[in-house]
């Protein structure tokens, strides 16, 4: 096994190890370790929330889940030698749940997918999905079933939903200028446009005191994908992959977590992985000037694994850029027709006996594969959602029979 550089402590919270880590992006942030180009190195992940949800039937703890803890990440590594404008290769070796424990953290046998309420994160589709809804799965080896989505097997795709290097203190400048600026258009918009800088939950790392203060102050929030990385949440970034990182700060602070067992392509639910703690084993090399030389400037650049399930028969569902609700035309959105695909989806799964709620925590959850299939013929731009008809077992193919409509139960919900 490579030598654990970070390790986590199951059983206790993110700020109780003996290193923590960091849910804020910022270039101060203390290192937590260091290794050498060319090092093979493990690295310990605690689940997003740390570890806020529960494996319980009832979703109460996704509506009041505390978003300003998340995402809790382990690092920063530094990778010696590395400076600005070069490009941190990470190779991908392993990764999975929490080896060889179960229990009550996620990861340790099980994980969750989650609807998050409208009034505290929302999704893909929260405006047809306003409540908080949530499914455990249980894994077997690298498969996953759940008591809540019933007739439903598939193998996962697992993956860190984020990784990313440090920024520096001008592009954490320009991130928290222009996202403010988003905001500003509609301050009161529910779900907001954007998550500003907040002291609330922050944790900064090994930094104390005013330093931890100001990192909190200052820090960027890690809900989305920006010039370093973060969280891009690709369900192919697995094992076997290779990704190429700007660097913006000395030893280029690498930091990972927000592990996934499986996900459909786009995580529409928001929480719409399976999510868990677990491990990375990685491998590290630096270009040196590597982003002039690429051209790699505004965004990472990865080589996806092999290792995905082989699925060769799929229902696609197709959108258009059309919102059939209001019946009004929107240019080349690919956006509305990728809702409009996941919404068809979701209104065909309903005809077999799942809840609305369920067939949308599955397509956030299961391999499924989205597509931009048609982006120049005005006005509408057309998307795809790729389901593999081998996930269940029964034939959800459409016959002349009709759909074998069963009472399929359903998943947790508030109370």
């Amino acid at each position: 096994m490579p030598e654990v550089v970070f390790s986590v402590d199951q059983s206790k919270s993110m700020r109780e190890q003996a290193v923590p880590g960091h849910n804020r992006w910022h270039p101060d942030v203390p290192l937590a370790a260091m290794v050498r180009p060319g090092q093979e190195f493990r690295v310990e992940c605690r689940e997003w929330t740390d570890a806020q949800l529960g494996n319980n039937d009832s979703a109460n703890d996704v509506r009041d889940v505390d978003l300003n803890l998340t995402h809790m990440l382990s690092g920063p590594i530094g990778v010696e030698g590395a400076e600005p404008g070069d490009l941190l290769i990470v190779d991908l070796l392993d990764l999975g749940p929490v080896p060889q424990e179960t229990g009550e953290v996620p990861g340790q046998g099980w994980g969750y997918t989650g609807v998050f309420a409208k009034a505290n994160g929302g999704g893909f589709l929260t405006d047809y999905f306003p409540d908080a809804y949530k499914a455990i799965w249980d894994f077997h080896g690298q498969q996953c079933t759940s008591r809540h989505l019933p007739g439903i097997r598939y193998t996962g795709i697992t993956h860190p939903g984020l990784m990313g290097t440090a920024p520096s203190a001008d592009l954490l400048a320009k991130w928290n200028r222009r996202e403010q600026a988003l905001i500003d258009t509609d301050p009161n918009r529910v779900p907001p446009l954007g998550l500003p800088p907040t002291e609330s939950g922050a944790l900064a790392g090994q930094a104390d005191g005013s330093e931890a203060q100001r990192i909190a102050r200052e820090g960027a929030r890690t809900v989305p994908a920006r010039e370093n990385g973060g969280n891009q949440d690709i369900k192919n970034f697995t094992r076997g992959s290779r990704v190429f990182f700007p660097v913006f700060v000395k030893d280029a602070k690498l930091s990972m977590g927000d592990l996934h067992f499986s996900q459909g392509d786009g995580e529409i639910t928001f929480c719409g992985a399976i999510e868990m703690g677990g491990f990375i084993d990685l491998h590290v090399d630096l270009i040196k000037g590597g982003m002039d030389k690429f051209g790699i400037t505004t965004n990472p650049v990865f080589m996806p694994g092999n290792v995905e399930p082989r699925y060769s028969e799929f229902l696609s569902f197709s959108g258009i850029s059309v919102d059939h609700d209001t019946d009004t035309n929107h240019y080349m959105d690919a956006t509305v027709a990728y809702r409009r695909a996941c919404l068809n989806g979701v209104e065909y799964l309903k005809k077999w006996g799942y809840t609305g709620e369920q067939a949308y925590l599955l397509l956030g959850s299961a391999p499924i594969e989205g597509r931009i299939s048609g982006i120049v013929d005005i006005p509408n731009a057309c998307c795809t959602l790729y389901v593999p008809a081998a996930i269940f077992d029964f034939d959800v193919r459409p016959t002349a029979a009709g759909p074998a409509r069963e009472d399929r139960g359903q998943c947790a919900v508030t109370s």
